[in-house]
């Protein structure tokens, strides 16, 4: 595997990991502030599920590639459904440059399908 490439899958997996620790900042603070039942609970639910999925997406990409020394600051925003359909369309454009072992990209897809489902759960049950 060339440097670079290596290089380059760290800098995205890092973006994640920082991206979804964030995520679950915001959607916690969202589950305080809403008056909504369904959307306490929606948000409730992920951000209790997206530390371990990150945490385990983390420590599998570290296994293969090594320690990541540094992390970028997020760059994902919003709160409640905007911060989750946010994350998911980052995951989507960029999860492809966070290492292609089916291994990381079933860790992915674990982080993805948690949005699919807050997504639903936010939309759809009111």
């Amino acid at each position: 595997m060339e440097f670079k490439s290596v290089l380059s899958n760290a800098s995205k997996a890092s973006q994640l990991i920082s991206n979804c620790f964030h995520a679950r900042t915001l959607a916690h603070i969202a589950h305080l502030q809403t008056t909504s039942y369904s959307e306490h609970v929606a948000l409730n639910a992920f951000y209790d599920g997206i530390v371990g999925l990150t945490d385990a997406f983390a420590e599998s990409f570290q296994g293969r590639y090594g320690v990541i020394g540094s992390y970028p600051p997020p760059s994902i925003a919003g709160g409640g459904y905007e911060l989750i359909v946010n994350l998911r369309m980052w995951i989507d454009a960029n999860r492809a440059n966070c290492g292609a072992q089916s291994e990381l990209q079933n860790d992915i897809d674990a982080i993805v399908a948690l949005c699919n489902s807050t997504i639903y759960k936010l939309k759809t049950l009111k």
